[in-house]
């Protein structure tokens, strides 16, 4: 089995035994920015007592569960612990929390098409806030790192407005805004080059009329900029 082959086995777990949960972590900021590897995969669960044991039966013996719960310093949750032993994989399932965004993160999962399957994800915006909080408490460059790649990716869909909000109780708004700005920044810098080509184009109307620019207009700008 494979790393996702494991994560869908667990989701598809949790449909059949009907336990609520989202998949979060790496996967999450993955799926919303771009790919990177992982060695783990996270889940916020709501598992009762009777859930908790209906699955530790349906996972078999290829896993191994962790008979006592334990405390992560980072999220500051409490969680169940699975590992694959054939390949050293490990699941963790964080229980919901009464703290406020965790609640409104969880009534807030959506479902999505994940590797073919239909899986409980955050939002995108949720991942941001979350991968901010994390950075914070835990100092770690590869949250500060996922949530510029999905504020990258998504930027033209993101509620600014509910992330400023979170950010602003969760102490990370001005990260935050500094995310933005260097989003905003790489993107004035790869826009400058046609912008120059442009300029230097106009200001040279031999070069403008010549066959190979005027092909090359024609594809980087379009045929109404030959026109102006």
């Amino acid at each position: 089995m494979s790393a996702t082959d494991l994560v869908l086995h667990l989701v598809a777990l949790f449909d059949q035994l009907a336990v609520s949960y989202m998949l979060v972590g790496s996967y999450s900021s993955n799926y919303y920015g771009r790919p990177r590897s992982t060695r783990d995969a996270d889940f916020v669960v709501v598992l009762p007592e009777d859930k908790l044991s209906a699955l530790r039966l349906a996972l078999g013996p290829d896993f191994h569960f962790e008979p006592q719960m334990s405390f992560e310093t980072i999220t500051m949750t409490v969680r169940h612990v699975i590992t694959h032993p054939a390949t050293a994989f490990k699941i963790e399932l964080f229980l919901l929390t009464d703290d406020p965004h965790d609640r409104s993160r969880f009534a807030r999962r959506q479902r999505v098409d994940f590797e073919g399957y239909s899986t409980y994800l955050p939002t995108a915006e949720d991942v941001i806030i979350q991968k901010l909080r994390w950075s914070r408490g835990g100092k770690r460059a590869k949250d500060i790192s996922d949530a510029a790649e999905v504020i990258d990716v998504q930027k033209q869909r993101l509620d600014l407005t509910y992330i400023r909000q979170w950010a602003a109780q969760h102490g990370t708004e001005s990260l935050f805004e500094e995310l933005l700005h260097r989003q905003a920044e790489a993107a004035r810098r790869e826009a400058r080059p046609s912008h120059d080509l442009l300029y230097y184009c106009r200001r040279r109307p031999l070069l403008r009329s010549s066959r190979v620019t005027t092909s090359l207009f024609r594809q980087v700008f379009g045929q109404s900029l030959l026109e102006t």
